[in-house]
């Protein structure tokens, strides 16, 4: 997916700042432009593993255009970050992990006290870091 972000343009105080309008409060600032660009892409893809976490919708992109005619970005640098959609596929796969027998007896006394499964857990686990 190709996002929209309006980059601030550097003042002699300020580094550029970076919104992606399509996803409320991601932002990224940086001295350069190539990095502002790159904080941006970073902060988009974040804002969406998050909302995909907490199981709110992922808004689509808006055009350009659209971006264009807000106010408040008059004087701004349009551009597009893109976020791999490789990095948001939620599909199930399944996976072959090798631990110690005493480790597994662990994560499944974990998991059964938490009522979850095995799997459950552990996405569970990884979710909330």
């Amino acid at each position: 997916m190709r996002y929209p972000i309006a980059i601030e343009p550097q003042t002699d105080e300020t580094a550029y700042g970076v919104v992606v309008p399509d996803l409320p409060g991601c932002f990224s600032a940086a001295d350069t432009l190539e990095e502002a660009i790159a904080g941006a892409e970073e902060a988009g893809l974040a804002w969406i593993e998050t909302a995909l976490d907490a199981g709110e919708p992922i808004p689509p992109p808006s055009s350009l255009e659209a971006v264009r005619a807000k106010p408040e970005f008059a004087g701004w640098i349009l551009s597009l970050v893109t976020i791999d959609p490789a990095a948001l596929d939620d599909s199930i796969a399944r996976v072959n992990i090798t631990l110690p027998r005493r480790v597994l007896r662990r994560l499944d006394d974990e998991a059964r006290a938490a009522g979850e499964t095995r799997s459950g857990y552990i996405a569970k686990l990884t979710i909330e870091r």
